[in-house]
């Protein structure tokens, strides 16, 4: 058995050694040439043979060992039992495996103790089992008919709930509340771009506090005008659309003396009394100013 190893290690030891050699005289009996294709696939092919020749090797000297391992001391033989072939019934009484989680939630009976709650009628052949309904079902149930009590007794009986016409009617006020508070804050993002004529008597009245508060001093107490111009005609400096009038308002003339109001008044109050100014148009107060600027078709 020693000379078997020592010839497989010899052979191991020559695989690479004669690779080696016939690369060598593959290389010298080729052209010289670092970069010849041919010559990089002859080497690969070499060194590729070479692995696979030691692969087997140590394959043959593990097969060897194993073989020899067995001549020196051979390993038993044990015989199998032979097969036993059960009935159904048989191997129901020797199989114990505990009932699945499905089973345990159906209260199922085990499928050998059936025979015990067979029903007496059959139909067709066909008998009935004696499964009762699964406790959790049964609860379940319970549970329903005490929630609809209490439903009954809450919204029909001592009308502690509200139902559902009565939920839209609340619903319905509290919207009507949000929209005033949006629309009390959407009022105040007016600008020159988006003001429109309004003439509502609120907003002309809140117009009309406004210009009697701020305006009076150069427009006169019915716009009739004094330092600054007369808002009576139908003539404006500075255009007499709704658009203009808030624009001028909001940003002033400063060169002719009207002072910004945009850190004064809200745009709210901008709006309204722009309003009020074009409400103003054909009333021909006494002692009104002379006419300026150009006429508003």
């Amino acid at each position: 058995m020693k000379h078997i190893y020592k010839i497989l290690l010899m052979l191991v030891i020559s695989i690479p050694a004669s690779a080696q050699e016939q690369t060598v005289e593959a290389v010298t009996a080729a052209p010289a040439s670092s970069g010849d294709m041919m010559m990089n696939i002859v080497i690969a092919v070499f060194i590729l043979a070479a692995l696979v020749m030691l692969i087997v090797s140590f394959v043959l000297l593990r097969t060897f060992k194993i073989l020899a391992k067995e001549l020196t001391n051979p390993t038993a033989y044990v015989a199998q039992e032979p097969v036993v072939k059960l009935e159904f019934e048989d191997w129901l009484t020797l199989k114990k495996s505990k009932p699945s989680i499905f089973t345990k939630l159906l209260s199922l009976r085990p499928i050998e103790e059936e025979k015990d709650i067979v029903m007496e009628h059959q139909f067709d052949g066909i008998s009935e089992l004696d499964n009762p309904t699964p406790p959790w079902f049964m609860w379940l149930f319970y549970a329903s008919i005490a929630f609809g009590v209490g439903y009954m007794l809450n919204y029909h009986v001592f009308k502690w709930g509200k139902l559902q016409d009565e939920e839209y009617m609340v619903e319905m006020e509290e919207a009507k509340v949000s929209k005033a508070e949006y629309l009390a804050t959407a009022a105040n993002l007016i600008d020159e771009n988006t003001v429109k004529v309004d003439k509502e008597a609120s907003t002309i009245s809140l117009g009309k506090a406004v210009f009697t508060s701020n305006c009076v001093a150069c427009h006169g107490d019915k716009g009739q005008g004094s330092v600054g111009p007369n808002l009576t005609d139908e003539y404006w400096l500075h255009g007499g659309k709704v658009n203009n009038v808030f624009k001028t308002i909001k940003y002033g003339i400063p060169e002719k003396g009207m002072i910004s109001w945009e850190k004064t008044l809200t745009p709210k109050q901008i709006a309204e009394v722009a309003n009020y100014i074009l409400s103003l148009k054909g009333t021909n107060p006494a002692g009104a100013k002379a006419s300026q600027g150009d006429k508003e078709v």
